[in-house]
């Protein structure tokens, strides 16, 4: 990549997009991050003006709703959900167009529940199955593979599936920081994508000029909630009682107020392709090794 390559990096400021920052910036990239305050990204001519002016050479999107603590607050915010989740991606692809930028997009992998119907994991062909056109999904997870429809017909664009982000570092939007602290766990077998190998992917996709498309940027495998709370209590990190729900009809009951996506995903595209994606325990077991309190990163 040049060093001077000059990047729009929509939702700087959020769990993924401060890696994308960290990560560009250390491959001598020049980020230009954007916000409300600096353009307002809801318009496509105003985005395509900045872009222009900014001399932008690739642009990033981690822009997108997913709601506080969980997903469960999307269903009483369903108009910022719709507008960031769905909206958004076809107004960035239009100025995007306009200016004849490329670019990527950080979907999502919650448009799934479950496997397919032969025991695999979903594929980038595959159509969603936990979406708005089945009735079976959270309002999230409808936005986001309606997110994915809108884009359907875009040119010169990544569409990179993120699943359940996690790392070394304690935080609220981290899946192993999650677990450790949830009362009560919903035993489910997930795919995850460890946010480092993530944007590193992500962003070889570019550096590399592979094809255009849909990436499912997950850590090869799948893993469950019970096999996560045992690598958790071997790493010595937490050793709290880990109590778990009888079954999802109790999970819903009592802990949810929507339905909460459950799949696997096939990343062997992405990983034919070359991009730097860990089998999915072994990137557990790094960050869990790793590990480093909220108290210890500000020191």
């Amino acid at each position: 990549m040049m060093q001077r390559t000059r990047l729009l990096l929509i939702g700087a400021t959020g769990f993924v997009g401060q890696e994308f920052h960290r990560q560009l910036a250390k491959r001598r990239c020049e980020v230009v991050p954007v916000g409300r305050s600096d353009v307002d990204i809801y318009d496509a001519t105003a985005l395509a003006t900045h872009i222009c002016d900014k001399r932008i050479d690739f642009a990033i999107n981690c822009a997108g709703y997913t709601g506080k603590p969980n997903v469960d607050a999307c269903e009483l915010d369903k108009l910022n959900c719709l507008q960031g989740n769905s909206s958004l991606p076809g107004i960035i692809a239009r100025a995007c167009a306009e200016t004849g930028t490329r670019w990527g997009h950080v979907s999502s992998g919650c448009i799934f529940t479950g496997r397919r119907a032969d025991g695999a994991g979903f594929t980038e062909d595959d159509a969603p199955n936990f979406s708005f056109r089945q009735n079976n999904c959270s309002f999230y997870s409808g936005t986001k593979a309606l997110g994915e429809e809108i884009l359907a017909d875009a040119e010169d664009v990544y569409i990179w599936r993120l699943r359940i982000p996690f790392n070394n570092i304690d935080s609220p939007r981290n899946y192993l920081t999650k677990v450790m602290r949830y009362e009560t766990l919903l035993e489910a077998e997930n795919s995850l994508s460890h946010l480092g190998d993530f944007v590193t992917s992500a962003i070889d996709c570019f550096e590399k000029e592979l094809p255009f498309g849909l990436y499912n940027l997950t850590n090869p495998g799948a893993v469950t909630t019970s096999k996560v709370v045992e690598m958790i209590r071997d790493s010595g990190v937490c050793d709290k009682e880990f109590c778990f729900f009888e079954d999802e009809d109790e999970f819903m009951a009592k802990a949810a107020k929507t339905p909460r996506s459950n799949c696997v995903l096939d990343s062997s595209k992405a990983v034919a392709a070359g991009l730097p994606l860990r089998p999915i325990e072994i990137a557990l077991r790094e960050s869990l090794d790793t590990w480093k309190t909220a108290l210890a990163t500000t020191n």
